[in-house]
């Protein structure tokens, strides 16, 4: 049967729009999550067996061996390129991105590493694997397929965040990330995500990207982590509303006229770099500074910059803004910085709670459920601006031989106190099953644990919803 052309254009403009709006991303009402680590971004104790396969060593002291990625490029600089590829293809994939539907899981928290942007890279002195980007690009397009949200984390600074930490990238006892020159790199890093969670298709699902993983917790170590907190939720915004996403009337109002005239996403951040009145002095150099960097990504990546080609300009307006997140206030002592300061527009705030490594409860069944039944952390944030706050990384480990019963309870009991909150993301999605990596993945694996019968099939359900009301205090 033929349809009238008048019929044809009315259905054709639904499509597009019911398209246009599909590309608005936004969190789930309730977060059940898992973290994507050590795909685009290895951490050997993960992966042990892997990791010596492909030519990485083990060692106590991670700084002394080929231990983390910049140590394994340096190493090998005519091979490592190919030999991540096969990693990047094989631990993560569409089997994956299944079994994660198929556990009822909502969101995906994927830890990256600056050098994903891969001219952001000093390859004179700094040695990371390169493609990764085109691999991040392949696998949001298979979570966003399946309808799967997806939190973007820069997980490894430029200069390394953290103190002999493989999650940092690199392993050093003296970060680099605190400075100037650094906090630039990754806020360029930080505009360019921005700009490719909007115009990339493969990114649709993108609603949230998070500033830095696990900085030192001692706020005296961290010498303008304040500053860089609120030009994070600059550029973040500034990128937006370049873009002709809504985000704050304040900032709409003194958007310079060019950007609206512009035709295409580079014309519109250079002339947004004229917002001097609304941006910092460091913000305005990012917008500028990574025009060249988010042109190459996109001629990368395939990505259209043209406002008017394939309808981007409508679709932008669609878009709702990413929501920025933060380490809460309460991961950092001596006197920190509240991030709650910097918000501009929809804002959330993360906390890592394991009791594994010590300083959270005495080793023992009933101490580590006291501890957990009576958790206060999403009030304490709350009463500083800290909310909502979701806990992005825990685990069922334990500092004590723990029996199949007590993963039972310690998983209900974890998944009744986080999600108080706005959610939980459990470390990690699947962790390597080998003899070298021996249990690991018992109390680390969510595929495993979920296997095992520690979690419920259903993420949102528990065992024993009363799990713990013999351990609340009255």
């Amino acid at each position: 049967m033929k349809v009238p052309l008048h019929l044809t254009t009315v259905c054709l403009s639904f499509l597009f729009a019911t398209l246009a709006i599909a590309r608005a991303a936004s969190i789930p009402p309730k977060i059940y999550g898992v973290n994507l680590g050590s795909w685009l971004l290895i951490e050997p104790w993960m992966l042990p067996q892997e990791w010596l396969d492909m030519g990485g060593q083990s060692c106590s002291d991670c700084s002394k061996c080929i231990a983390t990625e910049f140590a394994f490029a340096q190493a090998y600089p005519n091979t490592v390129d190919a030999t991540f590829n096969k990693h990047w293809t094989t631990w993560f994939n569409q089997t994956d991105v299944d079994q994660l539907v198929a556990a009822g899981l909502n969101t995906v928290r994927i830890p990256l590493g600056y050098w994903i942007v891969e001219s952001l890279v000093d390859r004179r002195t700094e040695y990371f694997p390169k493609g990764g980007i085109h691999q991040l690009q392949r696998g949001l397009r298979q979570l966003r397929n399946a309808g799967i949200t997806v939190i973007l984390d820069h997980h490894a600074l430029p200069g390394a965040q953290a103190e002999n930490q493989m999650f940092a990238g690199r392993c050093t006892s003296s970060p680099q990330f605190y400075t100037p020159s650094n906090y630039h790199r990754a806020l360029v890093w930080s505009g360019v995500m921005t700009a490719l969670s909007h115009v990339d298709p493969a990114f649709e699902t993108v609603a949230s990207l998070h500033a830095v993983n696990e900085p030192i917790m001692d706020a005296s170590k961290t010498p303008g982590y304040g500053t860089f907190q609120k030009n994070f939720v600059q550029i973040v915004r500034a990128v937006e509303i370049a873009l002709g996403i809504s985000v704050d009337q304040s900032y709409e109002d003194s958007k310079p006229p060019g950007v609206r005239s512009a035709h295409n996403v580079t014309e519109a951040l250079n002339a947004m770099s004229g917002a001097t009145n609304s941006f910092s002095g460091e913000v305005i150099q990012v917008l500028k500074d990574m025009i060249p960097i988010i042109s190459g990504v996109a001629v990368q990546l395939s990505v259209n910059m043209e406002f008017n080609q394939h309808g981007l300009r409508e679709q932008l307006k669609n878009r709702t803004p990413l929501v920025t997140n933060f380490m809460d206030i309460s991961w950092q002592h001596n006197n920190p910085a509240n991030p709650a300061d910097a918000a501009i527009g929809p804002q959330t705030y993360d906390n890592h709670l394991y009791y594994s490594f010590g300083g959270v409860a005495d080793p023992n069944e009933e101490a580590y459920l006291s501890h957990l039944c009576n958790l206060d952390r999403i009030e304490k944030d709350a009463a500083l601006g800290n909310t909502p706050l979701w806990f992005g990384e825990w685990s069922l480990s334990t500092q004590f031989s723990a029996t199949d019963a007590f993963l039972h309870k310690w998983a209900d009991a974890q998944k009744l106190q986080y999600s108080k909150g706005a959610g939980w993301i459990f470390w990690n999605f699947k962790i390597e099953i080998s003899a070298r990596a021996g249990n690991t993945a018992r109390q680390w694996s969510y595929m495993e644990g979920l296997r095992r019968g520690y979690f419920t099939l259903d993420p949102s359900k528990l065992h024993d919803p009363h799990v713990c009301d013999p351990y609340v205090r009255k």
